[in-house]
């Protein structure tokens, strides 16, 4: 968990910090006026440039936890670029949503992701899957919002509800006034401004050092920090790998770039499957890139830790980079960077929620809302918002009561990301079979969260397998079903499209 220092900053870094939340609400207004429809407000009237939402779905994927634990990868003791391994693997996953998943969305005109689900599966499993999204959604975001308003709680020393009610009416502002529109042009806002926050610390970090870059290259060398590949076919107690990177991260991007509405929405923004191909594969290497400026920043810390103060060279990573923007930059940049770290976790909060909304307007909910009036269902979709506002809202004012900082919190974020791996089983049940009886692919899902809960709970195995292993489950459960039906003599490419 991420802690920062106990101390307030200075008020002209806490007036920054101030400024920006509310200049990026009302920024956000702004950009998005002139919304009128649900196509709007959940799609942009698909008229939003790819530049955009390349960005957006970079920004959305980084959120303040990303920001200051990465650098902790290579900050504590043993750490190295290991970690782009993993990011290797995002771009080859990336790379098969386009060729294989990306299709299906442009095959017809979707306005979600599990739009595709009513047609190959029917009505119920087109439900059940919305429901696995929300829920996982609302919990993951809104333990999101815990450890970013529990930051915002000791460096500006305010009651912990009031950071929470302050960074979700933030958020949540221009995601319910100006909808998605509003909510990417945003997100590429905040891109800048934690990369511009990202490479200042680097920066800093290397003006200070006697020795300048020499002395950072020369210290990474000598502990090891350097090392990026680690060719080991069968690892140590979940370790990370080249083999496990490829394979893990890849059906980790497959997962949420190809079965997350989160992430999905954005490529339905597009004019055309080429511009949200374009988005899509070049945000695998812009995230590489990310993550080989948050490394090198968690290599700096050692380094800087080591020179000035040694004590320090033993915190918690999760704590390090967190630490010196508190206690070693200067008045002004502290609240730049501290900026940043809001900014990171405001462009992940505002999609959730838009996303959400859109997700339950018109996947979960009842067929009777998609015959109502435009103007009542945009009145529909910004209630939502609210909605689901306020329930991630209260997850973060639950975690912290609760007080599962330590315990739950990284479990839960886990299970949170099962969603997208389970819905993923069922689209390659779409490519490999086509359609399937929707109590056969409930019963696939249903199946895999069941084993995917005993797994996590139960057992010691990686989270970097828990996308395969759900995607595997409700993949192999549905597909050997259908067969099964099929020897019985019946037809397992049957659904029921006509449910309501």
């Amino acid at each position: 968990m991420v802690i920062l220092a106990t101390l307030a900053i200075h008020p002209i870094d806490v007036a920054i910090i101030a400024a920006y939340i509310v200049g990026t609400s009302l920024l956000g207004i702004w950009l998005g006026k002139g919304g009128n429809s649900t196509n709007d407000f959940f799609l942009g009237s698909k008229s939003l440039p790819t530049w955009a939402l390349l960005l957006s779905i970079v920004a959305t994927e980084t959120s303040t936890v990303t920001f200051l634990s990465v650098p902790g990868l290579a900050f504590k003791e043993g750490g190295n670029f290991g970690f782009l391994q993993l990011a290797l693997g995002y771009i080859v996953g990336r790379v098969l949503v386009l060729v294989f998943l990306l299709p299906l969305y442009f095959r017809n005109e979707n306005a979600t992701a599990y739009e595709v689900f009513q047609r190959n599966f029917g009505s119920s499993t087109r439900r059940l899957a919305s429901l696995f999204f929300l829920i996982a959604r609302t919990l993951g975001d809104g333990l999101r919002l815990f450890l970013t308003a529990l930051a915002l709680q000791q460096v500006m020393q305010l009651p912990f509800e009031v950071s929470v009610a302050i960074l979700a009416i933030a958020t949540a502002l221009y995601a319910l006034l100006g909808g998605v529109r509003s909510v990417v042009w945003n997100d590429c806002l905040q891109f800048g401004v934690y990369m511009a926050g990202a490479l200042i610390a680097l920066t800093v970090i290397l003006i200070r050092l006697p020795g300048g870059t020499d002395q950072y290259f020369q210290f990474a060398s000598e502990t090891g920090r350097l090392k990026l590949f680690d060719l080991k076919f069968l690892p140590d107690h979940g370790h990370l790998t080249l083999w496990v990177g490829l394979l893990g991260g890849a059906m980790l991007s497959l997962a949420t770039h190809g079965a997350d509405q989160l992430i999905v929405q954005r490529y339905l923004c597009a004019k055309d499957q080429r511009s949200a191909g374009w988005a899509l594969f070049w945000s695998g290497p812009i995230v590489f890139v990310q993550f080989v400026l948050f490394l090198a920043i968690g290599v700096g810390l050692a380094c800087y830790f080591t020179e000035f103060d040694p004590a320090k060279v033993n915190i918690p990573g999760d704590q390090a980079l967190a630490t010196f923007i508190v206690g070693e930059l200067p008045l002004g940049i502290r609240g730049i960077i501290l900026a940043a770290v809001f900014a990171a976790a405001m462009s992940t909060l505002s999609s959730s929620v838009n996303s959400s909304a859109s997700s339950m307007l018109q996947d979960f909910g009842r067929q009777a809302w998609n015959q109502l009036p435009d103007d009542r269902r945009l009145r529909l979709a910004r209630g939502f918002t609210l909605l689901f506002t306020l329930s991630q809202a209260a997850v973060a004012i639950i975690a912290f009561r609760g007080h599962f900082a330590d315990t739950v919190v990284n479990q839960a974020l886990a299970i949170a990301g099962f969603s997208a791996g389970l819905l993923l089983g069922l689209f390659f049940v779409t490519l490999v079979i086509g359609r399937v009886s929707s109590v056969l692919a409930n019963i696939g899902l249903l199946t895999g969260a069941l084993v995917i809960t005993l797994v996590a709970f139960q057992t010691n195995i990686s989270g970097y397998w828990y996308s395969l292993i759900c995607c595997g489950t409700s993949f192999g459960v549905t597909v050997v079903l259908g067969y099964l039906v099929a020897l019985r003599g019946e037809n397992p490419r049957v659904a029921s499209l006509e449910e309501d």
